[in-house]
Parts: structure tokens; C-alpha cells; sequence
């Protein structure tokens, strides 16, 4: 039987990091569950032994169910019956069998029906369930949505919804309108109070909503009269069993064909306000998107993980000429790069991932005591990284999923495009990662703020002060130069005070930032396990100062006045 987390030891590895400890220290508030629940761990050792248990069980799944049902999903999909999804036969399979192997309601607290995993094994699932079906990872994941809920909801709606989460019910999003898209201070699904019945009412439609008919909606609605902004929108819960809600249509979508992208209608729904109102949008979606776009890396991650094997396999097995294609270097260079920018991808989701598990859970301490001072401090760093880290690794996770998806298929040749050879769904299905859930230009935009404040520098100093395996040295030394080159860069454009020009050159610099940030973790994994990273880090970093090297060159040759033959 296939294992998809036995067969992958780079995961265990990052169960294993030196911060995990203090993430199960705060996520098990002491070990105090294990006089409760029978299955809550009694120590550090007893939880990861135990996550790394769950991570065996969803990786047999995953390989043996998931993943052989891949095809057969992309190639049927959804469809639309009395206005009700119908999910392909192997969906509707997958759901079922993580369901089975208690795999949904990772994260909720165990009160609630949960196993109260942290933040990483979640998004470790997330990982594994994206290399066997991208399409199914989105519906799988969105269970997330139950983070939100937890977080902002009172105590009577995590009573009500999280249980149900755990035992199987999915979930959704319903943010984005025909007019409101990247720009969600537009929706105008109209929230009313109804006061009869002692609940609200939503009326309006959405559109490009994943899995839109879920057993569980969070609703971004306008609930303030004569509001036009972000400061009128309220997020609601939505049960299907209320009714109220149609699917109008699934979008016939390039790639990720299993997961359901629907237009909904809402008809006098009924719901619940989530939180308080006026704060949808500005406090509780930018939570939910920041989740979101964790999953997106992860769903990414997952990507170049099956790109990555399909291409390697491919390369030794195809022979030409005499010999497999994996011995000619244009070859070997593009499956080594697959690897590398694997790799790098993997080690900043894991890396953002730690970020969030830290502040998260502080936050949610804070709900029944106060904190400690040093703790306070503890949570400033560790959002702040997390909201630096985000749209970085969203950027850069994404982008390479579409450029190993891309390296794949052309590993394969004229097979690569035929759908007898699953590199050809994954180039479908990688192309989305990048667009939704905030596209490549919008993460630049949240991370030019970290480039211009210093935040990604001060990371890259500390990184470097870390004691790495002496055989990395060289590798160390090269990143201090483009961390110089960095340094210059970053002024060099800022000092100008010319918001456009700042806005032109923004991606070259957040990307710089990704080479140099991505390059040292990949130092810090090759030190713990060289066996498994060594290789990656010198292919990236090679990869990485050539990049860093010309965009340094192109913002150095630039005149300010060209930017006037760019515009349209």
C-alpha cells in the first residue's frame, strides 16, 4: 500500500524542528487535556508521536484513495441537479474516507470534537492531499473556514457548527460578487435584520465560489444602509439546512475540475452575524483570506511535489538515442530546478506555517488569561512575521508551482500533453494557484510593506547569524552578497519618493527577498538533514543570485522617465 507521508521524509523533518516544541507546549496549555480525553497526549514526545500518526493514516489514504481517484474526477467533475451540487463519484469518496479516518476537524479543540493538531500537521495534510488531487485539496482544506468561526464566533455557534465540522460537514467561503472580486469593499449581498423571526436575512448573488454548496457558509454581506465601503460589510454563518440558497452554476474551469466553483443565489436566506458588525471585511476576512492563502501554499507545495516525481520518473524511464533523457544535462538541469524550487517552496510554507501556529494560538490563550509580558512580545513577533511571510511565500510557492508544473510537461515531451500522462492536470491545475486567493501582484502589494520597513532584512541577518554545517559555508557567504545587493537595491528605489516607480519595481525587490529568504532556510534544513537538502540548497541558491543579480541590474539601469513608455 502507497504512503504518501512514509514515502516523503522531508515532512517528518519539519515535524521535527526546534520550534515545534514550543507550539505543542502552547497549543496543549500544559498537557491538560489528557485528564479529559483518553487520546490527548501527556507530553512532547506523546504528541508528536501522535501526529506523526495521524500523518501515516492520511497518508495512506490520501495515496490509496485520493489519488487513484484523480483522473476519474477531473475527467467527470460536479454537476448541477435541482440546483443542488452533485460531486463525482470519487469526490464524494474522498469525503467520505477522511471522514471515516476522523481526518476533518484537525485543528478544532478537542471539546468541540476535534484533535486539536497544530496549524503545521494541518497544513502538512494539506500538502499531501494537493500531490494526489489539487481539485480535491480545495474542498478537504476549506474546513478551515472553521478557524474563523472559532475565532470570531460566540460560544453558541462553535456549539452548533464545529461538532458538525469534525464529523464531516464542509465548509465555504462566500466572498467574491460579479463586481466584487479582487476589491471586496464592493459586495453588496444585502444583509437585513429580520426582526419578526429574530435573525438576518441575505439576499444577492455570489460567484467563483469554491465548494458554494457547502454544508456550512461564511458570509461577507453588506449589513449597513447607505454604506459603500469596507466599514458597511458583516460576515455571517449560513447552514444549508436552513435553505435560502441555490446554485445557479458551476464554472467550467481550466484545471481543478473536482473542486465546484459556484454562482450562488441567496433568496431571503437566513443567517447568523458572525462577530460584530461592521467588521466582515476589515477584521475577520483578512483573517480568513491570511488562512486561505496558507492553504493556497500548501495546495502549491503539493503541486511541485507530484511535478517533481512525475518528472524524475519519466526522465529515467524515456530513453533516447540510446539513453534515458535524465543523463542529458538540459534535462537533468530542469529536474534538478523542479526539486530545488520544491524544496524552497516547502521549507517557507512550514516556515510561515510555525509563524502561525505561535500567534495564533497566544491569541487564543489571551481569551482566558492574561498574558505574560514576555508572551505579549512573543505574539507581536510572530504576527508580524506570520503577515510578512504570508503573501511572500503565497508569491513565491505559487509561482514556482506554475513553473514545475510547466518543466514538468516539457520533461515529457509531446506525452506531456496528452491527458494519458498526469503532468497535463497538473498544469491545469496549478495555473489557479497564482490568481486566487489574492493573485501574485496583490501578495507584492502586502509585501512591499515588509521590503520598505526592513522586516525581511532583519530575518535575513538573523538567519545568517545561525551556525550551519561548515560544508555550507560557501553557500553562507553567497547569500551575505545578495543580501549586500539587496541592501542596495531597496533604497535605491525607495529614496526616489515615486510611488509609481516604488509600485514598478516592487515585485523585483519582494522577489529578491523571497531568493535570499528561501536560500537560508534552505541552509537551516540542509544543516538538520543533508542528506535531503544539500543539493536543493546549492541548485536554489545558484538559481537565486542569478535572479537577485538581475533584478539588482535592471533597477540599476533603469531611468525613472522610462516608466512613461510601459503605460498604456
Amino acid at each position: 500500500m502507497a504512503n504518501f507521508y512514509l514515502d516523503n521524509p522531508s515532512l517528518k523533518h519539519y515535524l521535527e524542528h526546534p520550534l515545534m516544541r514550543r507550539i505543542v507546549e502552547l497549543r496543549e496549555r500544559n498537557y491538560t487535556d489528557k485528564d479529559q480525553f483518553d487520546y490527548a497526549p501527556i507530553d512532547f514526545e506523546d504528541a508528536i508521536d501522535s501526529y506523526n500518526k495521524v500523518m501515516e493514516i492520511a497518508g495512506e489514504v490520501i495515496a490509496d484513495v485520493v489519488a487513484v481517484n484523480a483522473e476519474e474526477v477531473d475527467a467527470l467533475g460536479p454537476k448541477v441537479v435541482n440546483n443542488r451540487v452533485v460531486y463525482a463519484p470519487g469526490t464524494a469518496e474522498n469525503l467520505k474516507v477522511m471522514t471515516q479516518a476522523g481526518l476533518m476537524g484537525l485543528s478544532m479543540p478537542r471539546r468541540y470534537g476535534g484533535l486539536n493538531l497544530p496549524m503545521v500537521t494541518f497544513i502538512m495534510m494539506s500538502d499531501l492531499a494537493a500531490r494526489a488531487d489539487a481539485g480535491f485539496s480545495n474542498l478537504w482544506a476549506l474546513q478551515d473556514c472553521a478557524e474563523t468561526l472559532y475565532e470570531f464566533g460566540n460560544e453558541e455557534q462553535r456549539k452548533q457548527f464545529i461538532p458538525r465540522v469534525c464529523a464531516g460537514a464542509t465548509m465555504s467561503m462566500d466572498l467574491t460578487e460579479p463586481d466584487a472580486g479582487s476589491d471586496l469593499q464592493a459586495v453588496q449581498l444585502k444583509a437585513t435584520y429580520d426582526e419578526a423571526n429574530n435573525c438576518w436575512r441575505l439576499n444577492g448573488v455570489k460567484r467563483f465560489i469554491t465548494n458554494g454548496d457547502s454544508d456550512i457558509h461564511l458570509v461577507l454581506a453588506r449589513s449597513e444602509e447607505g454604506t459603500k465601503d469596507g466599514r458597511g460589510l458583516s460576515m455571517f454563518i449560513y447552514d444549508k439546512n436552513d435553505g435560502g440558497v441555490n446554485v445557479r452554476r458551476i464554472e467550467n474551469k481550466m484545471g481543478i475540475k473536482g473542486s465546484p466553483t459556484c454562482e450562488l443565489t441567496y433568496k431571503n436566506a437566513k443567517a447568523q452575524l458572525c462577530g460584530d458588525r461592521k467588521l466582515g471585511l476589515i477584521k475577520y476576512v483578512m483573517s480568513l483570506m491570511n488562512g486561505a492563502r496558507l492553504g493556497i501554499m500548501a495546495q502549491a507545495t503539493g503541486i511541485s511535489e507530484r511535478a517533481y516525481r512525475e518528472a524524475l520518473s519519466y526522465a529515467k524511464e524515456r530513453k533516447q538515442f540510446g539513453k534515458a533523457i535524465i543523463e542529458f544535462p538540459a534535462v537533468f538541469e530542469m529536474v534538478a530546478n523542479i526539486k530545488a524550487k520544491l524544496d524552497a517552496s516547502r521549507t517557507v510554507l512550514y516556515e510561515t506555517s510555525r509563524f502561525v501556529d505561535i500567534y495564533k494560538t497566544l491569541e487564543d490563550i489571551e481569551k482566558d488569561r492574561k498574558l505574560e509580558p514576555a508572551e505579549k512580545e512573543e505574539l507581536k513577533k510572530y504576527k508580524k512575521l506570520a503577515d510578512a511571510y504570508t503573501p511572500l511565500g503565497k508569491l513565491m510557492t505559487t509561482e514556482y508551482a506554475n513553473q514545475t508544473a510547466y518543466d514538468c510537461v516539457q520533461v515529457h515531451g509531446g506525452s506531456g500533453f496528452m491527458k494519458d500522462y498526469a503532468c497535463e492536470r497538473l498544469y491545469r491545475d496549478a495555473r489557479i494557484t497564482n490568481i486566487y486567493e489574492g493573485t501574485s501582484q496583490l501578495q507584492v502589494v502586502a509585501a512591499i510593506r515588509h521590503v520598505l520597513t526592513g522586516t525581511y532584512l532583519s530575518q535575513m541577518k538573523a538567519y545568517h547569524q545561525q551556525e550551519f554545517s561548515s560544508e555550507l559555508t560557501p553557500l553562507k557567504e553567497r547569500l551575505a552578497a545578495m543580501v549586500a545587493i539587496y541592501e542596495q537595491i531597496v533604497p535605491a528605489v525607495s529614496e526616489t519618493k515615486n510611488q509609481d516607480y516604488i509600485d514598478f519595481q516592487a515585485r523585483r525587490l519582494v522577489e529578491s527577498a523571497g531568493h535570499i529568504i528561501l536560500g537560508y532556510l534552505l541552509l537551516e534544513d540542509a544543516t538538520r538533514m543533508p542528506e535531503e537538502f544539500r543539493r536543493s540548497a546549492e541548485v536554489y541558491i545558484n538559481y537565486g543570485e542569478a535572479e537577485v543579480k538581475k533584478n539588482a541590474d535592471f533597477i540599476n539601469n533603469f531611468c525613472i522617465d522610462s516608466l512613461n513608455f510601459y503605460r498604456q
